[in-house]
């Protein structure tokens, strides 16, 4: 309790009712995330990060999902602005929804089966209704205005560029250059679809349990999120893609589920935006000095996935 921010408690009066007693548990990366248990015996999770304009429509497609039955936490307040030292935060909280299990693997047989949870949460979102959650999340911005092919992001543009390998540069550069080229309807999506982000009851034959990270939605052209969540849906660590039969799998999968066939453009976009997210998540890596993913499967895999992108 002795490490929570100061503003939390008044923040949990306010809001919720009750003051939190107890801490279920506390997450910090992008955004804050506490588990709290209040003194009237309710157990929720309130999140806050940066207010840069998203946090409100991705917690009202949150609730609207919430409300028809889909997986995932109900929201119990609308985002709402709050004043720190450090600026302004976005907050929201919603019902602690623990439980289920990590679904591991990269096969083609573990793709299929987070692309029907993908093609059910793509249907689903594409009845909701609210303001394109713009900006899109860092690592999916390839749709930037920014000079350069990053999007401007000054805690990493101000590190040495220099150690960021040549060929993650080139591969970013060539994939976005394909994905500017498409002329597609944008829709709402789920920029965040890794395994860390779901949990499953009895594996992978049975439902999904829950669905994480709302904060994560995009507006893009779908073929361009379905690309991102082929080459994302193993992911639980450093960067890394899939096997390129999975990914295709997982496409396959989902033009089925949705009853639809991409076009050969839609198919182009999807490539390409497979590559982007792990080129972004090197760079990240590589300007922190983290480890590189074990045998770099960018490098690995670049070449087939540019041809394919015809990029």
């Amino acid at each position: 309790m002795d490490d929570l921010p100061s503003w939390l408690t008044a923040w949990c009066v306010d809001r919720l009712g009750a003051e939190p007693v107890g801490v279920l548990f506390e997450q910090r990366s992008i955004s804050s995330v506490f588990g709290l248990r209040l003194a009237d015996g309710r157990d929720v999770v309130v999140k806050a990060r940066e207010d840069d304009g998203r946090a409100a429509s991705c917690v009202a497609a949150q609730a609207q999902l919430a409300e028809r039955g889909f997986p995932c936490a109900r929201p119990i307040t609308p985002a709402v602005r709050v004043g720190v030292s450090a600026g302004v935060l976005a907050v929201h909280a919603e019902e602690f929804r623990p439980g289920g299990e990590l679904l591991s693997g990269d096969s083609p047989e573990v793709a299929v089966g987070y692309a029907a949870v993908f093609a059910r949460l793509m249907a689903e979102l594409a009845a909701v209704n609210v303001a394109p959650p713009l900006p899109n999340p860092r690592w999916a911005r390839w749709d930037h205005q920014d000079s350069g092919i990053w999007p401007a992001i000054d805690f990493l543009d101000a590190r040495d560029q220099s150690v960021v390998p040549a060929h993650v540069v080139e591969t970013a550069a060539r994939a976005r250059k394909r994905l500017l080229a498409a002329d597609l309807p944008c829709v709402l999506g789920h920029a965040d679809f890794e395994a860390q982000n779901l949990r499953w009851h009895r594996g992978l034959d049975a439902d999904v349990w829950t669905v994480h990270d709302w904060d994560s939605l995009a507006w893009q052209p779908e073929a361009a999120l379905v690309g991102a969540a082929s080459g994302t849906f193993p992911k639980v660590g450093p960067a890394m893609l899939p096997p390129i039969e999975s990914s295709q799998a997982f496409l396959a999968a989902y033009q089925n589920l949705r009853q639809r066939r991409f076009t050969a453009e839609e198919l182009e976009v999807a490539w390409a935006a497979s590559l982007w997210t792990a080129a972004h998540d090197v760079r990240w890596e590589a300007l922190h000095r983290e480890a590189p993913a074990p045998g770099d499967v960018l490098r690995d895999q670049a070449a087939e996935r540019l041809r394919r992108a015809n990029a």
